[in-house]
């Protein structure tokens, strides 16, 4: 590895982590808005959830990244920037993901909660999003962490349309220098530190809420 080389690395490891942490926000507003319909009573928003769900949870990634990126111009006449693309995939993508963890979590809430504040007259937005929802985030902690961890990982498939993330700016070094192992081991070692430190961050997240729990 040479001085000239850490520029590209730098610049994927930023938008390795600029994608990482923009999906999760979609995938995670997307995919609580998703839990809570296929959680309702309505029942065309329940098949509409569960076949939603079905639909990414069942396909590849990279086909669902293909059909975004180049079918839909095709369709639609609107072209998509590698990015763009990318964050649109993996936004929905993770939303499906998270609903079911959320779905899990709100269910693994129990009843006699939905009984008490329907008795005392609370409305059911309010329920949700002041009692329900507070308790089934840590429930669902650990897999939102998990669902994080993937998602890094998995942008490593923008490179197949020519988004320089950090699997893209090796490539590109192995272009420049015919080297191979090199590059290639040290983004292994960046994905591994990004890892670690998520995981360090959310573990002690876990303890914060663990510890205000038992404050409180």
């Amino acid at each position: 590895m040479h001085g000239g080389d850490w520029p590209f690395l730098w610049h994927g490891a930023v938008l390795t982590l600029q994608m990482t942490f923009l999906c999760l926000i979609c995938g995670f507003v997307l995919g609580v808005i998703l839990s809570l319909i296929k959680i309702s009573k309505c029942a065309p928003l329940v098949w509409f959830g569960r076949f939603y769900t079905s639909i990414f949870r069942g396909t590849p990634l990279l086909v669902q990244l293909c059909i975004v990126h180049f079918g839909l111009p095709q369709l639609l006449g609107v072209t998509f920037t590698a990015v763009q693309s990318g964050i649109l995939t993996f936004s929905l993508n993770s939303a499906a993901y998270v609903s079911e963890i959320f779905r899990g979590g709100i269910q693994a809430i129990d009843k006699g909660q939905y009984e008490a504040a329907a008795s005392l007259g609370v409305s059911y937005r309010d329920m949700m999003k002041d009692i329900i929802l507070p308790q089934a985030i840590k429930h669902v902690l650990p897999s939102l962490v998990n669902e994080a961890v993937a998602l890094l990982k998995e942008t490593s498939i923008l490179s197949y349309i020519g988004a320089v993330e950090l699997l893209r700016a090796a490539d590109q070094i192995t272009v420049m220098t015919y080297r191979f192992f090199e590059p290639y081991l040290v983004i292994a070692l960046i994905y591994y530190v990004f890892v670690m430190v998520l995981s360090t961050l959310a573990g002690r997240l876990e303890r914060w809420v663990n510890r205000s729990d038992r404050v409180s």
